[in-house]
């Protein structure tokens, strides 16, 4: 054999061997944009390890019960407002009330068993309908006038802010002035060290039952669908107006449950809280692999969402890492999430 026919030999085979190591590689790339598909939950599981294990390792008190126990305290209130907002974003949709109608929802509480002299489980029910009122009025207006989402409740965000600071005077109700039930979700069990608060165990509780209904109720089944494809959905026989107004009613009543939790976390009903809380809920949400574009993700990602950012902002703070840069790392995850995310949706069945 020639040194022409060599030098050809050995370039075919050098071409072969680098197409072997490409296509390896982009099985391997197939692989796991295929299993994080079918699991959305793995990424932000594997995400929350990490950061734990690497917090526990920067300081030793990270990991002590009573330093865990008050990371589920924070995260809390935004977890069970991120519930309803992933049920929002699943059908493709995007609350930017959850929080004032939660806030308006606690005062309004308050307000109920102290001024007017409402007993405190009557009290509740009372600002348990008026959140769920308010979460059908953006359903109203995102089905019967067909209003995008952002605008709808852009809108009531300041709408229920607003009324918010009328009905109260802008004044705290202190808890020492409420009944015991409306700061109850503030007490907490003793687990050892440990303490669990009886709102974490109401919002645990909550995450478990949609959990349910999502995966296994014909609800649940809609709700995907029409966040997925809403026109492949109504021909099914879906009745995707229906679906959409009863996730923002259900959402608007997950806020106002999210409000009384919120009274307990305070020991007060303020109204001066909760700007922050909107962004918080959607990072939860978006950190917990649920698409902003719909029809993919689900609640359990969306509780692992939360504590990430609890485990993040603890973490760094025991770090010593100013507010600011906590605040940066926390908007990192999101970009880098929405990019996965936009890279798994590329995905070839």
């Amino acid at each position: 054999m020639g040194q022409a026919e060599l030098l050809g030999v050995s370039a075919e085979m050098a071409t072969t061997t680098a197409d072997f190591e490409t296509r390896r590689h982009d099985s391997f790339g197939l692989r796991v944009q295929h299993l994080l598909h079918g699991n959305p939950v793995l990424g932000p599981l594997a995400v929350l390890v990490v950061a734990i294990v690497a917090f526990s390792i920067v300081n030793g008190r990270f990991f002590s019960a009573a330093n865990l126990s008050l990371v589920l305290l924070q995260v809390t209130v935004i977890a069970t407002l991120a519930l309803g907002q992933t049920l929002i974003i699943l059908t493709a949709g995007i609350d930017l009330s959850a929080g004032a109608i939660a806030v308006f929802s606690s005062i309004l509480m308050a307000l109920f068993a102290t001024d007017a002299g409402v007993p405190a489980p009557l009290a509740l029910l009372l600002g348990f309908a008026c959140g769920t009122a308010m979460g059908a009025l953006n359903g109203m207006l995102v089905t019967r006038i067909k209003l995008p989402p952002f605008i709808v409740t852009l809108g009531t965000l300041t709408i229920f802010f607003s009324l918010n600071a009328v009905v109260s005077n802008s004044e705290t109700v202190r808890g020492a002035d409420m009944p015991a039930l409306m700061t109850w979700t503030g007490d907490a069990i003793p687990i050892g060290d440990f303490r669990l608060s009886y709102g974490s165990i109401i919002m645990l509780l909550l995450f478990g039952f949609f959990a349910y209904a999502l995966s296994w109720t014909a609800w649940g089944k809609h709700v995907y669908a029409t966040g997925d494809d809403p026109e492949a959905a109504r021909l099914a026989g879906i009745r995707t107006g229906r679906v959409l107004f009863s996730v923002y009613t259900t959402a608007g009543l997950l806020y106002a449950v999210a409000g009384w939790i919120l009274i307990g976390r305070l020991a007060s009903a303020s109204p001066n809280v909760g700007t922050e809380y909107n962004l918080d809920s959607i990072t939860a949400v978006v950190l917990g692999g649920t698409s902003l574009f719909g029809g993919r993700g689900g609640v359990i990602g969306t509780l692992i969402g939360a504590l990430i950012v609890g485990v993040f902002r603890n973490g760094l703070q025991l770090a010593g890492v100013e507010v600011v840069w906590q605040g940066f790392a926390i908007g990192l995850l999101v970009l880098i999430a929405v990019s996965i995310d936009q890279w798994i949706r590329k995905v070839k069945s």
